[in-house]
């Protein structure tokens, strides 16, 4: 869902509920109260501050899985390479790795080269 309000609504109501007491603290335009602006703002900021925490979170456990996911890669090409190594690359247990035999794989094609065309 796209954002229907500036990434820098926080600090533009904060200016905005400024500038209004200055003008006048009792000032109420139409239904809207400094009051009720004040308490939106306190309540996004609290929420803010949730967020950032959550937010937070999530970029610490991001990394923590992958790194353990490059780890687990790390070891599945090891064990695959050795596999490999050990019974040759067109046996079954390299194919019981997930190594793809050499009996199996198609041969390179090579793509045909662009006519030249001389006028």
């Amino acid at each position: 869902m796209a954002d229907s309000f500036p990434q820098d609504t926080i600090p533009q109501a904060g200016s905005v509920l400024e500038g209004w007491k200055k003008i006048g603290v009792g000032l109420k335009l139409g239904p809207l109260e400094q009051a009720m602006l004040q308490a939106d703002l306190a309540q996004a900021q609290v929420i803010q501050t949730d967020f950032d925490a959550l937010d937070a979170q999530y970029t610490e456990l991001r990394n923590k899985r992958d790194v353990l996911h490059a780890g687990i890669w790390d070891k599945v090409k090891r064990v695959r390479a050795s596999i490999k190594g050990i019974y040759g690359d067109d046996s079954n247990e390299y194919e019981l790795v997930g190594g793809t035999r050499k009996s199996e794989r198609k041969p390179p094609v090579r793509k045909p080269r662009a006519a030249v065309t001389t006028e």
